[in-house]
């Protein structure tokens, strides 16, 4: 039977240089974690618009004080730069050192700058520390909460009017008059169970709720959200380093089918520091409240509040004064509506706000007036809106990204506000590849980052909508020229079809001098889930998949191909029925395509020897490797999961009930979409690699699927990192050896050479 591969869809053509006796053209584990060699430069952090957009600032060096940092203060149309705030001025006294700005804020008057320094780690990020208040009529600097302990606040911001910074303390919902250094607790009950302005763990890393209160446009109000934690399972990871006993470490952590926080929102005046609730309806330990903005006014907030199972979400109006609720509008879906991503703004005084829906079957924009009435489409048809920027009031745009019919690329767009089907591309009509950008309020400027799979990003100011270059911030000109002296072979985009006719994007790595007719072992990398994609043509400016990125490249040099593709169910920009047909079948239907595609693959490229072939991810990756490794155990030979579920039962309520349902309602699938029920399967070799702080996925799923293997009488290869977290990168030592660990088994156990 002849099986025919859909053509190539776009292929570098990158020199491969000669087999060198210098090591300096071959990548090592030092040089990528070690020496840093090869990571690019990215904007200089965190650049700040600054008044209306025709200025940003940046943090820089010091050039007159060592170890001190400078904010810099650019005119995005000349590039003229002047120093706004010099590192003296950050100087708690003349002898010591000018403190150190992890991040900075400027008042809406900017006579004022709020510097975060200090920062500690708390979950995945570090949002306490001490916040530092410098005037700059005056230049006098001084801290934010004082009588603090140190490095306890979070979230510090300024109201509106720039007479007040409101802050969080002990989940309490602080604020300190600028003036007078006046300070107000506004609310009172937070404690070890209570918690009010900031997310629960699974609100905060499935909705990205960190920061949880909001000041009202007119300085007089905070609105915020309150959590009750109590009942929630808690889940006990173990730290066994730095002493002679073990410390249990104690989180709050819904798993599947479990008690979620009950979840309210309420709005705080700040003279009287008494809250009013407002009234939603049902069971608030079984509904979210993933998004909560002030409407255009002061009287009314605009919350956004989903059911469990997030397959409809109403936008409320709410009069603040006396709580009731008014359901303005309702989407929904079979399956689930995608808030993470969404982007709720209103425009036009009020009348109209912005909502993102695939209830066509595509993901569009859409005109919404403000009692739900009217339902207007801005964006194009049967194309997918691939993310939100901003809203040009002032001109009625609304800008996004989109993929312009590449969808493995990724460029800005603009479409009208007011004249429904009013599209321009604003990204020049340039090769296949990923665009970034940082729009300036006042829509006039971006920062723009572009690159490709092969070439580290360059970052310009351009000016809007005509798109002109003004100037490079980064070009990353060593990198790229570092990069010219190593040994790469070719890297090819392509699509692949799955029995069914589906067409799955890819791309291909292949190593220096590559040989058609000879046969290389295939190593395959995965992801998968609904999170995220892995074939999109850019240079990723992560650390993480940079670091896999550079590890892909080492491999090729060893004698490798490296392959990876996308299933159906990853967050591409090909439509609904793409995204939404793995509902319920997490690991089920897209393990299935990826076992469909490497037979294609095998079979119209005969340089892959079918029986050299691994597969490796991290997290949804590890276990989407877990499920191809058991149950196509005749495809693949070798696989390393990194931090991977086993179990999806043991997963947090929100992501894992978004896209399987509860377990009463869906037990079959939830059996079958997790790796650990097919251990027994088991026939090639494996690695299974986990952090035993991971907050994220428990170091416990390692373990159940350890126990799994010995029950099933299994041989496989077990490393564990002692406190590491998800990314175990904590430890400046772990990635040198976990990248290590990972390619000695690979050398061995999927040899490149069948000498």
């Amino acid at each position: 039977m002849c099986i025919r591969l859909v053509a190539a869809i776009l292929i570098f053509n990158l020199q491969a240089m000669p087999d060198a006796k210098a090591s300096n053209d071959l990548l090592t584990i030092n040089r990528i974690h070690k020496d840093k060699e090869f990571f690019a430069e990215a904007q200089p952090a965190p650049i700040k618009w600054f008044g209306d957009g025709d200025y940003y600032t940046t943090v820089e060096k010091s050039v007159t004080i060592d170890g001190g940092f400078d904010i810099i203060k650019h005119d995005a149309a000349t590039g003229e730069s002047t120093v706004l705030i010099n590192a003296g001025q950050l100087c708690l006294q003349k002898s010591q050192k000018p403190i150190e700005i992890k991040g900075y804020d400027w008042s809406g008057s900017g006579r004022y700058l709020l510097i975060h320094t200090n920062t500690v780690k708390f979950r995945r990020y570090e949002p306490l520390g001490d916040y530092w208040l410098l005037d700059l009529e005056t230049d006098q600097l001084r801290q934010i909460g004082r009588e603090a302990q140190p490095s306890s606040l979070m979230y510090a911001k300024f109201s509106p009017d720039s007479q007040y910074i409101a802050y969080l303390y002990k989940n309490n919902i602080f604020i300190e008059s600028v003036q007078t250094r006046k300070t107000q607790q506004l609310t009172k009950d937070g404690g070890e169970f209570i918690v009010n302005g900031t997310g629960d763990w699974v609100n905060e890393e499935e909705f990205s709720l960190r920061d949880g209160f909001k000041w009202s446009p007119d300085s007089k109000r905070i609105a915020y959200w309150q959590f009750d934690t109590q009942g929630v399972g808690t889940f006990h990871m173990m730290k066994n380093t730095g002493g002679l006993y073990s410390k249990p470490i104690p989180l709050q952590y819904p798993k599947v089918g479990t008690k979620n926080s009950a979840v309210r929102v309420g709005t705080v005046d700040i003279k009287s520091a008494t809250t009013k609730w407002i009234k939603l309806k049902r069971d608030p330990r079984q509904n979210y409240v993933p998004r909560v903005d002030w409407a255009d006014n002061s009287d009314e907030l605009l919350i956004q509040y989903t059911n469990r199972l997030q397959n409809r979400v109403e936008m409320i109006l709410a009069d603040v004064e006396t709580g009731e609720p008014e359901v303005v509008f309702t989407d929904s879906d079979e399956t689930w509506v995608d808030i993470r991503k969404n982007y709720l703004k209103f425009f036009n005084d009020g009348a109209y706000f912005t909502w993102m829906s695939e209830r066509d079957g595509w993901n569009r924009f859409y005109r919404i007036s403000r009692d739900g009435k009217e339902v207007t489409p801005l964006t194009p048809p049967q194309t997918d809106v691939m993310g939100a920027l901003d809203i040009d009031r002032k001109n009625g745009w609304i800008y996004y990204y989109g993929s312009n019919n590449d969808t493995v690329g990724r460029y800005l767009f603009r479409s009208s506000l007011f004249t429904p089907g009013k599209t321009e591309r604003i990204t020049p009509d340039v090769r296949s590849s990923v665009h970034n950008y940082n729009l300036s309020p006042n829509s006039k400027w971006a920062i723009h980052t572009s690159s490709n799979f092969v070439t580290p990003p360059t970052i310009s100011v351009v000016s809007l909508p005509a798109h002109n270059v003004r100037r490079t911030i980064v070009d990353n000109i060593e990198l790229k020229s570092r990069l010219k002296t190593i040994q790469r072979g070719e890297a090819e985009f392509f699509k692949v079809n799955t029995d069914d006719g589906t067409s799955l994007d890819g791309w291909m790595m292949k190593p220096p001098n590559f040989d058609p007719n000879k046969r290389y072992p295939m190593l395959v990398h995965v992801y998968s889930e609904p999170y995220m994609v892995t074939v999109s043509n850019q240079w990723w400016q992560s650390k993480l998949r940079q670091a896999w990125h550079l590890w892909h490249i080492m491999l090729t040099q060893k004698g490798y191909l490296v392959v990876s593709i996308d299933s159906r169910g990853t967050p591409a920009p090909k439509g609904r029925a793409w995204r939404k047909s793995i509902y319920r079948q997490i690991g089920i239907l897209s393990s299935a395509d990826q076992a469909q595609a490497m037979k294609r693959l095998i079979a119209q490229r005969p340089y892959i020897d079918p029986e050299r072939i691994g597969i490796w991810g991290w997290s949804g990756g590890g276990a989407m490797t877990l499920n191809a490794l058991f149950r196509y155990p005749e495809l693949y030979k070798v696989g390393i999961d990194v931090a991977g579920v086993t179990d999806q039962r043991l997963y947090n309520t929100i992501y894992q009930e978004r896209y399987m349902g509860l377990p009463s309602d869906n037990a079959e699938g939830f059996y079958n979409g997790s790796p650990i029920n097919f251990a027994e399967n088991l026939e090639g070799k494996l690695l299974i690699i986990h952090g035993t702080a991971d907050d994220n996925v428990h170091y416990q799923m390692a373990e159940q699927l350890v126990d799994k293997l010995i029950q099933e009488d299994k041989d496989f290869s077990l490393m564990i990192y002692p406190d590491a977290d998800h990314l175990i990168n904590e430890k400046d030592y772990w990635l040198p050896h976990l990248y290590r660990t990972m390619t000695n088994f690979l050398l061995v156990n999927l040899p490149v050479n069948q000498d």
